[in-house]
């Protein structure tokens, strides 16, 4: 084994232990090709860790997911932290996780820049409005994929449908409804209730079980030093000090209405109720950067979606064209908006290596906690009617120019007005819908597909 440290649990000694160049190698390579969301990601990391490399095995692979998925923020990005620190320790938990995200804050950084100097142009207006009804169709799949799984009976159809009408008719804030959703699930399950079993995760897929005696690190439970412990959490206080300092510092010398202090704090409070995915949070995100601040416009925030969706990388990076737009607007510079990119960035996945470094050391115990998993369970319905309200806002924003806001009481709905339909984004959409529920095409076919029929719309006038 070439890296002795105790920065590490220590695993068999059994074949060649990669260095931490080779390991850096081999993030960079699961960074590159994590496209296609969660479960894509998850299932190239599956491929190439598991099975190519044989660093761990199927059921500690499985085991790490399910304690990923227990945190708030991206679970793929989480989950190739944790595995980083399995391999070696803080350092490879920084590498892992970091490489996980720098394509994608890369990609998104030069489309950010194209997007504001060239997008009055009619070619670069036109793949964003191909895009936009893409990403329409996506969402729904994502609805339809998340709902299949987590409506299995009808404590959580409850939970969805009050989760959609809060959110939708009486705008709760999601992190209330995060909230109460995880309060039911725990209360559930203390009181022995079957509905609020604990569900499954993405899982992994591939060909034949890798068992753990096969791996480098052995079918053994892996030990946990006093030094590997002390080390996981020294290193989780100072991710969390790296994220809150520069934040309260933000405060401190700019004042609470500058825009990056609002920026620095929107995307903290962000970090710590992204449960449910990504699409669950850009809900509340679009509501807020569109209604309450004024970041950047519903169409806009579709174009950023549109750019998340095809760069790799988490999803949740589309809080990175955000935070852009977000100082774009405010300071007028390209480097303002640069900055407030990777403010917004920062601050939203400076607290995932805090979490997973602070929790690693006990993943074993976390995972058999079955009214924590159940409290997932119950977040993972609320979700559902969460996303729902996400495609009904998308929807309303892509295929109508203008909406009125229906007021009775503490409801408060937005409503589309019928004379103002866009015909070629309800045709595109309409179009997206079928190539992916109907014609079953991949994500890239129907985002490349749509955008170069929005293109060809706009040049035709």
């Amino acid at each position: 084994m070439t890296d002795a440290s105790l920065d590490r649990p220590r695993g068999r000694n059994k074949g060649d232990w990669p260095t931490l160049a080779e390991a850096t190698r081999v993030w960079a390579r699961v960074a590159i090709l994590s496209f296609g969301g969660p479960a894509g990601q998850i299932a190239v990391m599956h491929r190439i860790t598991v099975e190519e490399k044989r660093w761990i095995g199927d059921d500690r692979f499985l085991h790490a997911l399910n304690f990923c998925m227990l945190l708030p923020g991206p679970e793929a990005q989480q989950l190739a932290t944790y595995i980083g620190w399995l391999m070696h320790g803080t350092r490879g938990a920084i590498i892992a996780g970091g490489l996980f995200i720098l394509p994608g804050l890369l990609s998104i950084m030069a489309l950010s820049w194209i997007y504001v100097i060239f997008g009055e142009v009619d070619l670069v207006s036109g793949l964003f409005f191909g895009l936009k009804a893409a990403v329409l169709a996506i969402v729904l799949q994502a609805l339809v994929r998340i709902a299949g799984k987590a409506l299995k009976n009808n404590a959580m159809r409850a939970i969805a449908l009050g989760s959609f009408l809060a959110i939708f008719a009486f705008q709760v804030p999601f992190p209330l409804i995060i909230a109460a959703a995880a309060l039911i699930g725990y209360a559930g399950a203390r009181g022995g209730l079957a509905d609020f079993a604990p569900g499954g995760g993405h899982g992994a897929q591939g060909g034949a079980h890798v068992a753990e005696a096969e791996t480098l690190l052995g079918d053994e439970t892996i030990e946990m030093p006093v030094t590997a412990r002390r080390n996981a959490l020294i290193a989780g206080m100072a991710a969390l000090a790296l994220w809150l300092v520069p934040v309260g510092l933000f405060f401190v010398t700019l004042g609470p209405e500058n825009v990056f202090t609002d920026i620095a704090l929107f995307f903290s409070k962000m970090a710590v109720v992204t449960f449910g995915g990504a699409y669950a949070v850009l809900a509340y995100v679009a509501q807020e950067a569109v209604g309450t601040y004024g970041w950047l416009t519903a169409g806009q925030m579709l174009d950023g979606l549109g750019m998340a969706e095809t760069t790799p990388g988490p999803l949740i990076m589309v809080l990175q064209f955000v935070g852009f737009l977000g100082a774009w607007s405010a300071e007028g510079t390209l480097w303002a908006a640069t900055l407030g990119a990777l403010l917004a960035t920062y601050v939203t996945f400076a607290p995932c290596f805090a979490w997973i470094l602070l929790g690693a050391p006990w993943m074993e115990r976390l995972r058999r906690n079955r009214a924590l998993a159940a409290a997932l369970t119950a977040v993972t319905a609320a979700v559902v009617g969460v996303i729902l309200n996400l495609a009904i806002w998308f929807a309303i924003h892509v295929i109508f120019d203008a909406v009125a806001v229906w007021r009775a009481g503490p409801l408060a709905v937005e409503l589309p007005r019928l004379a103002s339909v866009d015909w070629a984004a309800a045709l595109l959409t309409a179009l997206a819908v079928i190539a992916v529920f109907r014609l079953k095409l991949g994500m890239m076919t129907v985002l490349a597909g749509a955008a170069i029929a929005g293109a060809a719309l706009t040049m035709l006038g």
